[in-house]
């Protein structure tokens, strides 16, 4: 008689962790930074069907990297959340804090008691009445969530294109300056997925980007997408 495989929690969980972030690692990164009226989110994606940055309610907002089967399904997941809730007592009831709680919930049970774990990380972000009011969260594969303040970034190079951000990005930047940043940190990455060196970073042209905001000033629903001439505008150079 064959002796069961064994293997240790600890490396189970660990093996889990590692493939997860494999998947993650190999998706163009998502940008969202905080600016002056408001949230800005921008990632390297030139399709106009498959989104990645999402609208959830009113003034929430959700991004994602990964695969993109797993992070639809819990995008839609999240708009049903955020529809029954609002149906059921009022619309200011659902927050991001609420739908960051409900998604680490199912990722957490999905890490520790699935197979396989879910290949995606995700920001839901909400745009307050001033900029102190703002939420950002990050949600890991496993479950984690990380508030977040100013800018985030997932995929891809993360850690580097972070630093990158440290250096450049300010309290109070202006939509187009913002944008611009985003963009450049984008570029950052060559296709083969190394970093470039500071000042040699590859263009990205508008038609390549998905780019959107959560207004602070838009009534009730804040979020609209950018692109087209409004786009390529906001990202050419000179004062907003």
């Amino acid at each position: 008689m064959s002796m069961p495989f064994y293997v240790s929690p600890e490396q189970l969980m660990k093996d889990r962790a590692d493939f997860a972030r494999k998947g993650i690692g190999r998706g163009r990164s998502v940008v969202v930074l905080a600016y002056a009226g408001g949230i800005a989110f921008a990632t390297e994606n030139p399709s106009r069907a498959l989104h990645k940055i999402s609208e959830i309610y009113d003034r929430i907002a959700f991004a994602a990297v990964g695969k993109y089967n797993e992070f639809e399904n819990l995008r839609v997941a999240g708009v049903r959340y955020a529809d029954l809730r609002g149906y059921s007592y009022d619309r200011s009831d659902v927050t991001a804090r609420g739908l960051a709680n409900a998604y680490a919930q199912t990722l957490g049970t999905v890490f520790t008691t699935e197979s396989k774990p879910l290949e995606v990380e995700l920001v839901v972000a909400e745009v307050g009445a001033s900029p102190a009011d703002d939420q950002v969260y990050r949600l890991s594969y496993d479950g984690s969530v990380a508030d977040e303040h100013g800018f985030v970034v997932m995929g891809g190079q993360a850690e580097q294109l972070t630093t990158r951000l440290r250096e450049s990005w300010r309290e109070g930047m202006e939509l187009g300056a913002v944008l611009r940043l985003a963009v450049a940190t984008l570029g950052t990455v060559a296709p083969d997925g190394s970093v470039a060196a500071e000042g040699s970073e590859r263009a990205i042209p508008a038609s390549g980007l998905e780019v959107a905001v959560l207004e602070r000033d838009r009534p009730r629903r804040a979020f609209r997408r950018l692109h087209g001439g409004l786009l390529a505008d906001l990202l050419a150079d000179g004062d907003d």
